[in-house]
């Protein structure tokens, strides 16, 4: 894993307290977008009495599109919480989601795969939900997206993983009423990827757990489906992946799960020196072998 893109994003970019380094990531990220012959594109939208902007890099389909076939797209947001630099939150996400994007340059696709780089993810999901809301307002589909969230840390002695707190959505109350705690066992060792999807996702879950075990089977994963869209366990939707399930579209979390395993998240101390680049390489692995799965030409697509 390359860590030039890490070390061009990394550093507090905030719309209040740093709006110049948020524009300059969206600058740095348009920019490489179209060194690797994206189409790129910006979606603006209005919030906090500004306007903003999605990035978006698109590859499009190079043999012609079956009926059905939908964009699939990558995202990973690229604001920052005020002071932090944000190196696992998420540079790190940024990062990998350039090295698939680099990776997939030259593959035939059979749809296109949309790169998309969200803003105000920390700020209530507003620059995702503006862009899901618009799909949906646009009546356009999608075969789903894959969303980059702290991919960056990883430990592995044994109770380096925490898992939620009781307070935090440890358990949720079951459609029949029952109230059950986290469906999956969650390791005490922080050195496995999570892959979060909802009911309506489950085989997004599938085919991202499918790529890692077949193509990077180094890389541990714990995959968790949850009912409805979240509601009951809050956890499972902190982040741009939730915009899209509640305009109804499949979507899956990939993550570290931040505060449950890195101490630096959110704080002065999330720098690329606490990052691990060979569990970021793995990430970036798979996730280009999970799109190639399902948007590569004459490979069998298993979401739709």
């Amino acid at each position: 894993m390359d860590d030039r893109h890490l070390r061009a994003l990394i550093g507090e970019r905030h719309p209040t307290s740093s709006p110049a380094a948020l524009r300059q990531a969206e600058d740095y990220l348009a920019a490489q977008f179209r060194m690797l012959g994206l189409t790129v594109s910006a979606h603006p939208f209005g919030a906090l009495g500004g306007t903003y902007r999605n990035v978006i890099g698109a590859s499009f389909a190079s043999t012609p599109l079956p009926a059905g076939e939908a964009p699939l797209i990558v995202a990973a947001h690229y604001d920052t919480v005020m002071g932090s630099p944000g190196a696992d939150d998420n540079a790190s996400a940024l990062a990998v989601l350039l090295d698939v994007a680099h990776g997939l340059r030259d593959v035939p696709l059979s749809r296109e795969v949309r790169f998309i780089a969200f803003c105000l993810e920390e700020e209530d999901l507003l620059g995702s939900l503006a862009y899901a809301s618009w799909l949906r307002e646009s009546n356009q589909r999608i075969g789903g997206a894959i969303v980059l969230e702290c991919v960056g840390y990883a430990k592995s002695e044994e109770g380096s993983q925490r898992k939620p707190s009781t307070g935090r959505g440890a358990s949720w109350r079951a459609w029949g009423g029952r109230v059950q705690q986290i469906p999956v066992a969650v390791p005490s060792t922080g050195d496995f990827l999570a892959i979060v999807g909802n009911t309506a996702s489950a085989a997004l879950v599938a085919a991202v757990e499918g790529a890692a075990k077949e193509h990077v089977p180094d890389l541990k994963t714990v995959a968790l489906t949850v009912p409805g869209n979240g509601e009951l366990l809050p956890d499972t939707r902190r982040s741009d992946h939730a915009a899209f399930w509640h305009y109804g579209y499949p979507a899956v979390m990939l993550t570290d799960t931040a505060d449950f395993r890195n101490p630096h998240y959110h704080r002065p101390t999330d720098r690329l020196d606490t990052l691990d680049m060979e569990f970021m390489e793995k990430v970036a692995r798979t996730v280009t072998a999970t799109v190639m799965g399902l948007a590569g030409a004459g490979m069998k697509k298993s979401v739709q």
